[in-house]
């Protein structure tokens, strides 16, 4: 069976009739990190703010603690904001829970804010720096009131923070 389709379960009916419908044991284990624009640069761009980890060593990371949590993970880099949104829709078809470091799009992406809200996995938005101790207008994020949780301020470990996270969250989810 492919990653990201349903079973159905015939056996276990629930009360009603109804089938239930469960969730194949590979997709309780899919992550899928998104990383949204000028993350590429990291390790040159603003490095007082953003620190000098590139974006490589990141994923490096990930990867190392996704086999350590037995969890597959995709790793994705999209600057467009549309390239974002397919991103979020194809990952929820695999029902991949969802890691996004949005970038800039934190702000006023009502598009990406609303792909996120369609869509039913689990969710975690992250940032290298704190957002809310940085300039106004980056103290308002659109993307946090439709993900379960966010996480910022604690540079590349935000990512590996947010990835425990997830993993946890796939744990919860029952057959």
């Amino acid at each position: 069976m492919s990653e990201g389709t349903l079973i159905e379960s015939q056996e276990e009916r629930p009360a009603g009739g109804g089938r239930r419908t469960t969730v194949n044991a590979e997709r309780k284990k899919s992550i899928s990190i998104l990383h949204g624009p000028n993350l590429n640069a990291l390790g040159s761009r603003e490095t007082g703010v953003y620190g000098t980890t590139t974006l490589e060593q990141i994923n490096a990371a990930l990867r190392e603690l996704a086999s350590s949590l037995h969890r597959e993970i995709g790793i994705h880099h999209h600057s467009s904001e549309g390239e974002l949104i397919d991103a979020i829709h194809t990952a929820a078809q695999r029902g991949s829970a969802i890691v996004i470091n949005p970038g800039a799009y934190t702000h006023y992406s009502y598009a990406l804010r609303d792909a996120l809200a369609a869509v039913t996995v689990p969710k975690i938005e992250v940032h290298l720096s704190n957002i809310y101790a940085r300039e106004s207008f980056r103290r308002r994020s659109v993307i946090a009131p439709v993900v379960h949780g966010s996480i910022s301020g604690f540079g590349a470990q935000s990512y590996l923070l947010a990835l425990r996270a997830a993993a946890a969250m796939l744990d919860e989810i029952r057959d």
